[in-house]
């Protein structure tokens, strides 16, 4: 079985928070999520976020204080999460490593198809933000 250590980026700005889209042709394809991805070897969390929005989403971030940490086993993998508070510093967002984008409040994430994995922050933001 498959394991992934994977980095989330929670970014608010202006009271509202950025999602993705996952590319078609990926596991999970076109569900939504947190920005981020696969922590490479020598890599800290940290680092693998600021390196994954830039490269996904010519986005400068902040990277904070890790917000949860979440297992979810796949059919397929198990997924381990590492999400962190993030904030935005600079640059207009472009989809070159997703499908979309988009900056949603709290109240809007019920209406996202969001991966499994990715939940149990949903839930978390909307019961505490």
């Amino acid at each position: 079985m498959k394991v992934l250590i994977v980095a989330a980026a929670v970014i608010k700005d202006n009271g509202k928070f950025l999602i993705t889209q996952r590319l078609k042709d990926t596991h999970m394809g076109f569900k939504w999520e947190f920005p981020g991805g696969k922590i490479e070897k020598g890599e800290d969390a940290a680092a693998c976020l600021r390196r994954e929005i830039r490269e996904e989403l010519v986005l400068e971030i902040e990277v904070g204080a890790e917000l949860m940490v979440v297992e979810h086993q796949y059919p397929d993998r198990k997924v381990i999460l590492q999400c962190h508070w993030c904030r935005f510093v600079r640059g207009e967002a472009k989809t070159l490593g997703c499908h979309s984008f988009k900056w949603i409040s709290t109240g809007d994430m019920k209406d996202y198809d969001f991966s499994e994995a990715d939940l149990p922050v949903v839930e978390y933001l909307v019961k505490h933000i």
